[in-house]
Parts: C-alpha cells; sequence; structure tokens
C-alpha cells in the first residue's frame, strides 16, 4: 500500500526533523502530560504525538496504546503530514475508499475507525509529525476540541525545539568542559615548568650578592635586589596560579569534623605575621564537618589580604562563626583595613581582579586569591559577600553547607 503523496519540501521536511535529535523513548512526562490532554479533552481513548521520518512513524508518546513506530507506507499519521490541511480527520475510516482497505482498519484486532491528527509544524513551517487522537468506532469533534488540539500541538512543538536548545547547552557544556580542562593542564604545566628557572635566578642572586660584593657597586646590588624582588613576586604568582588550578577543585566527600578554632591558629601560626597585630577567633569553639583544606585555604587568603591591605598602626581582624541555622555555618571575616571602594565591590571575586596597585608592603597584587575563595565557597555549597567602607575596613560574609 502506497501513500497517495508526500509533501512537496519532503527534503528540507526531513532534515528539519533530523535536525531536532528527539530521542525515541517515551518516558518524558512532559510529552506524556500532553497525551493525557488530549485524550481528556476528547474524550478519546487513544493519543499519540508522531515523528515522521523517511521510512518510518515512531511515537514520541502513546496514550492507551502500545505501540512505538510503524511503517510509514501504514500510518495514517503519513497522509496528514502530506495533506495540504494542518488538521486532518478521517471520522470513519470503514466508509472511507481511502482506507477502507487498509490493514489497520480491516484485519486489526482494534481497526483504526476514527483519527484526527493536528500537524506539528515548526517556525520554518516543517510538519515534523502530529498530534492525534485515535478511537476504535466513529467519532467527530467540535470546533472547542480542534482549536484544543491545535493548542496542544503547539506546545508539542515547543517542548521538541526546547529539547534541541538543550541539546546544543549540553554540547556546548561538554566542549567548555574539555577546553577548560586543557587549559588548567597548559597552565600548570607552565606554571610547573617556571618554577625552577626562577629559584635559580633567585638562588644566583643571593650568591652574585655574597661572593661579589665588595666588587659591586650600590647601583649594582640595587639591581640585583630588584631582579631578586621581581623573581620572588613572579614566583609567588605562579605559586597562586597553581593554587587556583590545583586546590579549588573540592571533593565533596572528603570531609571531616575538626575544632573551628583549632584550625584558624594553624593558620595564624602559619601566616608567621611580623606586623602589630590582634586577631580575635571566636570565644566559643565549635566542631564543624566540612572540607578542611578547602576552609584552611579560604581563610588564609581573607586573613592574608586584612594583613596586606592595612594601613592602621594596629591591624585588627575579628573572626566570627555562626553555628544555629539548620543547612549553613555563617563564617565572617572582618577588619580595619583601608576598605574597598563601592564600584570594585562586584569585581574583587574575579580572576586577575585587584583593588590597589600595591599593598602595605609594596608588593603588586595578582588578583588571584579571592577569586579562589569564591570558587572554593562555591564548591563547599556556599555563598560569599563583602561590605566595606573606604578607610574604615572590610567584613567578608561566608556560608557553608552542613
Amino acid at each position: 500500500m502506497q501513500l497517495s503523496s508526500i509533501p512537496i519540501n519532503e527534503p528540507e521536511r526531513l532534515q528539519a526533523v533530523k535536525s531536532y535529535k528527539l530521542q525515541k523513548n517515551q518516558n518524558d512526562v512532559n510529552f506524556n502530560n500532553i497525551t493525557d490532554l488530549a485524550c481528556s479533552i476528547t474524550q478519546i481513548p487513544n493519543a499519540l504525538i508522531s515523528i515522521v521520518e523517511k521510512d518510518e512513524v515512531w511515537f514520541k508518546s502513546a496514550k492507551g496504546m502500545e505501540i512505538c513506530s510503524s511503517d510509514r507506507n501504514l500510518s495514517f499519521c503519513s497522509y496528514a503530514v502530506a495533506s495540504d490541511k494542518d488538521v486532518y480527520i478521517v471520522e470513519n475510516a470503514k466508509k472511507d475508499l481511502k482506507f477502507i482497505n487498509h490493514p489497520f482498519v480491516k484485519d486489526a484486532e482494534k481497526p483504526i475507525v476514527f483519527y484526527a491528527g493536528v500537524c506539528l509544524k515548526d517556525k520554518n513551517d516543517h510538519k515534523l509529525g502530529t498530534l492525534c487522537v485515535i478511537d476504535h468506532k466513529e467519532n467527530t469533534l467540535n470546533d472547542e476540541q480542534i482549536e484544543s488540539l491545535q493548542l496542544l500541538s503547539k506546545q508539542v512543538v515547543k517542548l521538541i525545539e526546547l529539547n534541541k536548545s538543550n541539546t546544543k547547552l549540553k554540547q556546548t557544556k561538554r566542549k567548555l568542559i574539555k577546553k577548560n580542562k586543557m587549559l588548567k593542564s597548559f597552565a600548570s604545566q607552565v606554571a610547573h615548568d617556571m618554577k625552577m628557572p626562577l629559584a635559580n635566578m633567585i638562588l644566583t642572586t643571593d650568591i652574585l650578592k655574597s661572593k661579589y660584593q665588595k666588587n659591586i657597586d650600590d647601583k649594582g646590588l640595587s639591581y640585583l635586589i630588584n631582579i631578586k624582588d621581581s623573581s620572588l613576586s613572579l614566583s609567588n604568582y605562579i605559586n597562586n596560579l597553581l593554587n587556583y588550578y590545583e586546590n579549588s577543585s573540592v571533593d565533596k566527600k572528603n570531609v571531616t569534623s575538626f575544632s573551628f578554632n583549632q584550625l584558624l591558629e594553624e593558620v595564624i601560626d602559619i601566616l608567621n605575621i611580623k606586623v602589630n597585630c590582634t586577631i580575635n577567633i571566636p570565644e566559643k569553639d565549635f566542631d564543624i564537618v566540612t572540607n578542611r583544606a578547602a576552609l584552611e585555604l579560604i581563610l588564609l587568603n581573607l586573613i592574608t589580604n586584612s594583613l596586606k591591605y592595612n594601613d592602621k598602626p594596629e591591624i585588627i581582624i575579628d573572626i566570627d562563626l555562626k553555628t544555629e541555622n539548620e543547612n549553613f555555618n555563617y563564617v565572617t571575616v572582618t577588619d580595619n583595613g583601608i576598605g574597598i571602594p563601592k564600584e570594585k565591590q562586584k569585581k574583587i571575586f574575579k580572576l586577575f581582579s585587584t583593588v590597589e596597585e600595591t599593598d602595605r608592603f609594596g608588593q603588586k597584587g595578582h588578583g588571584i586569591g579571592l577569586s579562589t575563595v569564591k570558587k572554593l565557597v562555591t564548591k563547599l555549597g556556599g555563598n560569599i559577600s563583602v561590605k566595606s567602607a573606604v578607610g574604615k575596613g572590610s567584613c567578608f560574609s561566608f556560608s557553608l553547607k552542613k
């Protein structure tokens, strides 16, 4: 049995069907909801969402019928797609000369007697398939029911187009993840390769100063000092980059219970503070459960910034922990430093963004620390924010998911 005709734009129509890359399954609740509604609105027991391909018609959703696909030459939906009309109705196939000898009408245990298909037309007027209702007896639809089916068919097309967009987004995401991994690997490799030459430069300048100091004038010594300072600055920059790429990936399963105050004391010891500074830790200690290494790196960066970007004779840093919330721990790090201008507060968590040209020690910041902090806090299921006033200080607040 052959179709009486095929659409005039069949090559373009088939290309359009192929471009949507729909999966051949019937487990999408969004499509199934539409066939449920179609049956409910028309009071007809069977509804299908069909996709008409070159040789096959397959069904994205099937309500009331256990069917996955059909030969295109036998499918009523093929007639609907080939028709000049957008709504194709056969009220009684047993009396229709086109279908009277059709195997689905003549020989089937449950014959198709009534068929109403609304074409699924995309934005380019390509008929992708149909939303159809099927009965095993003669039936009719009123104008309101037909209009409702047309509205539902538009929703089907929107779902198909949304599926295409989501597929593209997933593909783009996979490509970005792959490129990101390549960039991380490249940055890490370059950083590692640069560390040894820099170490040699620093060591060489120290040897030159020690061994040939009597033969070098003050200007020459200043050059050596500049070389060493620049090398140390670049080495610090590289270490921060490695820190950003290697340590900002947090294993959420690698969590332990530990004393918050003890961690703070260890961080303060690591910093080996040489300036006049008072750090106030919480009066009451709490055990918290999170990734200890990640929290240590967060606190190291925040306290270091409070030390570096401070112009007061005595640096004061207050650290507080709130554990009352059922889902989150909240940590604040407050200082009396130089503060952050309001227009820069939104940018400070971006990679390579800096507030000042140099810190209190004359060193130029690289804008990596706070971006690492934000990345780590996000990985730990929390958020970070800052409140600051120029000349008065800053308060960084972040949450950690329990």
